[in-house]
Parts: C-alpha cells; structure tokens; sequence
C-alpha cells in the first residue's frame, strides 16, 4: 500500500501560523504612522487593502511547512521499509492450494512451513524434510531347552540408526508432483534409495504414480515412517513364515513394503480411496527388473496389488495415534489384496489379502488389522501341498495434552501355517513422549513372546525359532 501526503497540510499549517498574525494586525496601533485616518465628516469608502506579511513571518512559514513536509516524507519511508519485513498472511486455504499433491511417506508436511521454496505462482515448489531415528535395543533369546553350556541368550544389544533420510517433495507445472528419500542408514545398495516416484495429479479422483513407493497393503505401511506409534512394526508382519522343507531360505514374509512399480490411485468424495498397482515383486531391496514371465499362468511374473478403503467422516491422516489437530471422529474401514507371480526365487505363487480398522477421536487411536498370506508352489518344484498363514495385530492407545501417549499392542500369528497346531501370541507395552509435536519425540517399548496350542516342546521350539522372547527398545526421533 502506497501512502501519499495530504495536499491540505500546507494549507492548514499556513493557516495556523497565520491566524495569530492576522489577529495582532487586526488591533488598532497607536504609533503606526502608515495608517492614514479619514476625517470622521467624510463619506466612509469600503475599501479593502491588500495585507502584506512581513520577509520574518513568511520565511517563518516557510520553514514550518517545510519541516511538516520532511516529517511526513520521513514516515512515509519507514512505513515503506517495516512492509517487507512483516511476514505477509497467507489464507489457510492458499496454503493447502499451494502443498496439494505434495507428499511424502516419511513425514507430514501440515504445519511444517520453513524450508520451502516456490515460484509466485505456486506451479513450482520444493519442499525439503529431514528423519533421524536412533535406538537403543536389547533382545533375549530362549534356548530352547537345548541345555547349552554357555548360551549367548541376550542378542543385538547396544546401540543403531534404523533410519536416517533425507528426501525433498515438490511440484511443478502445476499438475505434476515428485518425491526423492535417500536413507544413508540402509546398509544395501539398492534400499539406499527409500523412495523416488514422479505423480501426475489429473483430479483428486484419477493420480498416476510411477516410481518406488509403498505398495497398497496394510495400515501399518500406508502410515508414514516417522508417524508410526511403536518403535517397530508388529512381528507377525516382519518375520519369516515357516515351512517343512530345505528351502526355508526362501520362505516370505507378510508384509509387503517398498517396491518399484505403477500406481492408479484417487480419492472420491473425501470418502472412498482406491489404489490400483503392479510391482515387480522384489521388495525394497532391488531396484531393478529381474523377472520374466510365468511358467504356470502365462503372465508376467510380477506383483499385481489392490486397495480399497472407505472413511465415512473424511480422510484419515496417515499416522498412528500422536497429537492431533483434528480431534474429530475419524474411521476407516479397508481391505487389499495382491498377487505375486513366482516370488522368492521362482518357488511360488503368493497371494496376499489384508483387513484394516481404525478408530480415532479426541486422543484415543484404536487400529487393528488382519492378514493371510497363501503360498501355492509351482509345478516345477513338484510339491502339491500350498500353504496358509495368516497374523493379526490391534493397537489402542490415549495422548494426553502434554504430550504423553501409553499404548497397548497384542500381536498373534500363525508361522507354522494352518496345518499345524499352534501360534504365537506377542503381547506389548510402550510410551511415547511427544516433546515437540511429530519433530522430535521418544518412544520405548517391551515384547514379550508366548506359545500356545503346539502339540509339544519341539513344534513349539521349532515355530519360534529364531525370534526374541524378550524384546526391549528405546527410540528418539527427529524430524524436520
């Protein structure tokens, strides 16, 4: 705004300087001799004289209204040069305008408005982010009843980074969004890169994603790395299933995870998402393709994935309990499904179907979900039998206003598959203390490992093997 000075200030400090002058000349002097006085028989003549200031009182002028100019200039100058340093209001909904279509499955970008650079227009934005994570952990190994002399029980103690990403997420020419993670905690070569995908954003309806992201299965993946509850990922998903034969080198797991693939994927009416997608298969750790096409259904031999959610109440934030801005209702109810053409080295065919549930309002986070994995072998390794398991998990948990969330977690899972008796039950408490919202916070967690049903000590020995029976675990967390 441009501010000018009025064009009646000279005028009224003319005015006001002149007013007593006037005033003292208006009075009758006695000894002015240059007053001439018409006899009083003459005729009265109404005849006004001009009146002349005197070179004082106009140079006195002069300098007032100069003095007024300088003065007004003065702040006309300084109102000009505080402008540029106020932080200019920007309207909430500008705002979401201008970060629609930016993502990122590290961190969430609400409330983060440093460290952004973008055009005047907003069609080309580059927003950096930031995650540390570094733990301390302690794991205690049953020995099995094996009666060892000298059992190394307590294993992977000490200290570890489990993620340390740096990405950048942007836009440009408007309908085109791109995210790039580089994770230096990651000792292999190819899940150094966490993420890299380019999007097209047609609609909010109808968005491409080409690249390396998550796949679309399980709430526990969907939610953002550094907006997970727990310190780790429920072991039933993590683990390695279990089967009778020598090729348990090859045995999968649940959880999907990172892989490089295409996506379709839209939210309609705030309410119902869909992601669509074919992957290779791989998981995060290769980059590259390595299959080919299937021997036994004749398609290429990759990993065909879907996901269909529902939110009645609006979108759910993609992270697990924690401080919210949004205290209202939210729900989501899903269900995803995928189908990997000869996965682990050509040994099977796997199918993956999955159930999610949650539940969040004024602080309390009830999520849960339920999962199979069904293993088919392939006509060349001459094994008729197929495989079922399947894991579940339910999490519940309360943040209080300062900051402090306790959670519940009972985590069950079926690794010996259905054909045998048993499943382990592992049941978990834990604390996180958000210290300044999502940036930084500290969370610990204990597990503890239980075997239920199995016919005797050695199936059950058999199905745990491997895993902690004991775990305990320390993170704090830093993002940006």
């Amino acid at each position: 705004m441009v501010s000018c000075i009025p064009r009646s200030l000279p005028f009224l400090l003319f005015m006001m300087i002149l007013a007593p002058v006037a005033m003292a000349q208006a009075e009758p002097l006695a000894e002015n001799t240059d007053v001439v006085q018409e006899p009083q028989s003459a005729p009265s003549k109404n005849v006004t004289s001009p009146k002349v200031v005197s070179p004082e009182i106009q140079a006195m002028i002069d300098q007032a209204v100069q003095r007024a100019v300088q003065n007004a200039l003065a702040t006309q100058t300084e109102n000009l040069e505080a402008k540029p340093s106020e932080a200019p209001t920007v309207p909430e909904s500008d705002t979401k305008q201008t970060m629609k279509y930016v993502e990122s499955n590290v961190v969430s970008f609400a409330g983060r408005e440093g460290f952004r650079w973008q055009d005047e227009s907003g069609n080309f934005l580059l927003n950096p982010y930031f995650l540390l994570q570094t733990r301390f952990q302690m794991k205690f190994v049953d020995d099995e009843g094996l009666n060892l002399a000298d059992p190394d029980n307590v294993t992977d103690l000490g200290f570890g980074v489990p993620n340390a990403i740096l990405g950048m997420a942007g836009k440009a020419f408007g309908k085109l969004s791109f995210n790039l993670a580089i994770n230096s905690a990651c000792a292999g070569k190819a899940c150094l890169l966490n993420q890299m995908f380019l999007e097209g954003n047609v609609a909010d309806e109808f968005r491409i994603r080409v690249g390396k992201f998550k796949t679309p299965m399980h709430w526990i993946s969907q939610t953002r790395i550094g907006q997970s509850m727990a310190p780790y990922a429920p072991s039933s998903l993590t683990t390695r299933v279990n089967i009778p034969f020598d090729i348990n080198t090859v045995n999968p797991i649940i959880k999907t995870g990172f892989d490089v693939g295409v996506m379709l994927h839209g939210l309609v009416a705030d309410q119902f998402q869909y992601q669509v997608g074919i992957f290779n298969g791989e998981g995060i750790g290769v980059n590259m393709p390595t299959s080919n096409l299937s021997d036994d259904n004749d398609v290429p031999a990759l990993m065909y994935a879907l996901r269909l959610a529902y939110m009645p109440f609006g979108a759910v934030a993609l992270q697990e309990g924690g401080p919210r801005v949004d205290q209202s209702l939210k729900m989501l109810i899903a269900a995803s499904a995928s189908y990997n053409v000869e996965a682990n080295a050509e040994t099977s065919n796997d199918t993956r179907a999955g159930f999610e549930f949650v539940l969040a309002k004024d602080g309390w986070y009830w999520g849960t979900e339920f999962y199979l994995l069904h293993m088919d072998f392939m006509e060349r390794q001459r094994n008729a039998p197929s495989y079922l398991f399947w894991g579940a998990y339910t999490s519940l948990a309360y943040c209080f206003d300062i900051g402090l969330e306790p959670f519940l977690r009972v985590d069950s899972f079926d690794r010996n598959s259905s054909k045998e008796d048993g499943m382990l039950l592992m049941p978990g408490v834990g604390l996180g203390w958000y210290i300044y919202q999502q940036n930084v916070k500290l969370q610990t967690m204990y597990q503890y490992l239980a075997k239920m049903g199995h016919e005797d000590d050695l199936s059950a020995n058999d199905d745990d093997n491997g895993m902690a029976e004991h775990i305990f675990m320390m993170q704090l967390q830093f993002s940006l």
